[in-house]
């Protein structure tokens, strides 16, 4: 009897340190990113009423290192009657994207890979500047590698240019540049998910 208690608080104690030991190695850090890259409609049709699926494909350095991003979102087809203060005028209008209607997924060169969804966002289009300004607000939920247990809010707000139109003069194919700020919490020491990559 003794010994199956003494057993069990053993492996009690050495649960207990394996998961303090676990919490001392994640971190959180601050995250500044810049990117350039292109977005256009999306091959991936969301199929909600009213919108459209849009994507962004970019790139570029930042505080967790080089990465790619792919991101995916339902836009509203019509722009918005009431538009936020930031892009009113006769010649702006405001697209919201869909909360909970698009996803993304950043790859970075460790082969680590950070998910996140969008919960609010939209697109100011400037006719008189001929350009786009976007602003998302992302989920971050998780991910692989130094991310297994990552989350946090990031920022994501880019500029838009029209390279493309199709043949109703619609812009369809844009260079997109901007940069993404936050924090991401419950981010591993590399040491700590290197069995993971095997």
């Amino acid at each position: 009897m003794k010994t199956r208690t003494i057993t069990g608080t053993l492996f009690l104690a050495a649960l207990m340190f394996n998961l303090g030991v676990t919490s001392v190695h994640a971190r959180q850090e601050s995250v500044k990113m810049t990117f350039s890259g292109n977005g256009a409609p999306s091959t991936i049709n969301l199929q909600y009423p009213g919108t459209t699926t849009s994507e962004e494909n970019v790139a570029g350095p930042g505080t967790l290192g080089w990465f790619t991003f792919r991101n995916v979102t339902a836009s509203q087809a019509a722009p918005s009657a009431q538009p936020p203060s930031i892009c009113s005028g006769p010649t702006r209008f405001y697209f919201p994207r869909m909360a909970g209607a698009g996803a993304g997924i950043f790859r970075f060169q460790d082969g680590s890979l950070l998910t996140v969804e969008l919960t609010q966002g939209g697109d100011c289009i400037d006719l008189v500047a001929q350009e786009g300004n976007c602003t998302l607000t992302l989920k971050i939920t998780g991910g692989t590698g130094r991310f297994n247990a990552a989350s946090g809010t990031l920022m994501y707000t880019e500029k838009a240019k029209p390279i493309l139109a199709d043949v109703s003069q619609n812009p369809v194919y844009f260079t997109e540049t901007g940069k993404i700020t936050g924090t991401v919490f419950g981010v591993a020491m590399q040491g700590d998910w290197g069995e993971e990559r095997r």
